[in-house]
């Protein structure tokens, strides 16, 4: 019987951001309700006992709290004692973590659990294609798999990827398979390489042939994460293999590729400033317009509390639009104790980042959604004739239809619809006639090259051009030769 950890971390922080994640961000799940969840449903497999640790995941936004990391910490690696002796573990990750204060926070969780586990045994994991690597997390690791389509809709095979890799190799012995990787010098916003558009999809749609070649298990291409101020923010190839000549050979491959088309990638959705947007959205003749207002993308990091849009929509007497959502629990708050039917005057916008966009309007409380928490409860208001908005206690996207049907409202039948957002969902695209993208105000706006840039390594662009670079590929510090 193998007998295997699992847990992890999962979560990915603008730096940018001015609100520290906290516990309550989390959701965590521990020993009998890790594998019980459908997040691993694939778990466990014929032969094998699994040894279930911790696993905290939330929604993408600031720092983690340097308290609340080192919390999580020590409760995983306390569990991860008590699991041993294992024969392997498996950490489902994201990859664009940042504790405040600390520079390689996955660095720092992997090598952790290297070194409680020693050398001997094999530690796989799962990133998201937006995740950040490092040396220090490449030497730690010996199976990789991150994801290969952005919007992610491949989340289970990837998972599913490294935990196979995983039994391969401790059920088939033979040699121990290890990871090579290129750097590349080049960060793109994940709006600007969505894998349904080329030159990602091209590039994406290579891999499996890499996959194919003798001694290669996985290959991967990682976009980066871009609003991380930190050394490793960075794109990158990385093959798992047992073959390290091959692995090398291949990652080089891969990053030379993703380099030479450097220069090709471009939004996909009709992109532009907020005004000429909704210019454009005024003069559809078609339903829903979906206008993404990408600055404050929760999903991406950011806050999800800026009232740039609704002040835009106000301005302009807009009807017709449905506005989800915006972050604001004092707001919400002030809706529950009025009541549904109430008219109120609200400040709305700006409750977690002082230095956001806030409007100060009359409100119609049209739908109370308690989830039996405060933090879940959501409220629906009218301003106005014309607008209908969402607010959310805590920060949280409004990306699947089941986020609207929830609240009795129909997403298709909007004239216009205001998600925080950059590409759509995969839910909410076919809905989309057509979908607009405003290039708005937030901690992940999309005006890369003006973003601070203290800890980003030399010559990486959009920041510093670097016309002299070849990518060179590194093996791990565990690949055998």
């Amino acid at each position: 019987m193998l007998r295997i950890a699992v847990g992890g971390i999962h979560t990915e922080c603008s730096t940018y951001s001015p609100v520290l994640m906290t516990p309550e961000d989390f959701r965590v799940l521990r020993g009998e309700a890790l594998t019980a969840d459908p997040y691993f449903a694939f778990l466990p497999g014929d032969g094998v006992e699994i040894r279930a640790l911790l696993h905290a995941r939330a929604v993408p936004g600031g720092p983690v709290g340097a308290a609340t990391y080192a919390g999580f910490r020590a409760e995983f690696l306390d569990c991860l004692r008590s699991a041993l002796p294992l024969d392997g573990v498996y950490l489902a990750m994201h990859g664009a973590m940042h504790v405040d204060g600390m520079q390689d926070a996955e660095g720092d969780w992997i090598s952790a659990v290297r070194e409680i586990v020693g050398p001997a045994i094999p530690i796989a994991a799962s990133y998201d294609l937006h995740g950040n690597l490092s040396q220090r997390i490449i030497d730690a690791l010996d199976i990789f798999s991150a994801y290969r389509t952005a919007p992610h809709i491949d989340v289970r095979e990837t998972m599913e990827a490294a935990w196979a890799m995983l039994l391969r190799h401790l059920r088939g012995g033979g040699a121990r398979p290890g990871i090579a990787w290129a750097p590349v010098p080049l960060l793109l916003p994940g709006e600007r390489s969505s894998t349904e558009d080329e030159p990602a999809r091209s590039l994406y749609a290579a891999l499996p042939a890499f996959d194919a070649r003798p001694g290669i298990w996985k290959s991967d291409l990682m976009i980066g994460y871009v609003w991380a101020d930190e050394p490793r923010a960075t794109a990158a190839a990385v093959v798992t293999g047992t073959d390290r000549a091959a692995a090398l050979a291949a990652a080089e491959e891969i990053a030379s590729a993703f380099w030479a088309a450097r220069d090709a990638f471009r939004f996909g959705p009709v992109t532009g400033p907020l005004p000429e947007m909704l210019d454009r959205a005024a003069a559809a003749d078609t339903v829903p317009v979906i206008l993404a207002d990408s600055g404050d993308n929760p999903t991406g990091g950011g806050v999800g509390d800026r009232a740039d849009v609704l002040v835009a929509l106000i301005a302009r007497d807009w009807q017709g639009a449905l506005v989800a959502g915006i972050t604001d629990a004092p707001a919400v708050e002030a809706c529950f104790a009025a009541g549904e039917g109430a008219t109120l005057a609200l400040t709305i916008g700006a409750s977690l980042d002082p230095a956001g966009v806030s409007v100060r309007t009359e409100v119609r409380v049209l739908r109370l959604d308690d989830a039996g928490t405060p933090s879940g409860r959501q409220a629906v208001v009218a301003i106005g004739e014309g607008i209908t908005l969402v607010l959310a206690a805590r920060r949280r996207p409004y990306h699947d239809i089941a986020d609207f049907t929830r609240l009795g409202l129909d997403p298709a039948g909007a004239r216009l619809l205001v998600v925080k957002s950059g590409y759509l969902s995969p839910e909410l695209a076919p809905l989309a006639r057509p979908n607009l993208m405003a290039l708005t105000e937030g901690v992940v706006n999309q005006d890369i090259a003006s973003l601070p840039n203290r800890h980003r390594a030399p010559g990486t662009l959009p920041f510093q051009p670097n016309p002299g670079f070849r990518p060179r590929a590194i093996a791990s510090a565990r690949f055998g030769r």
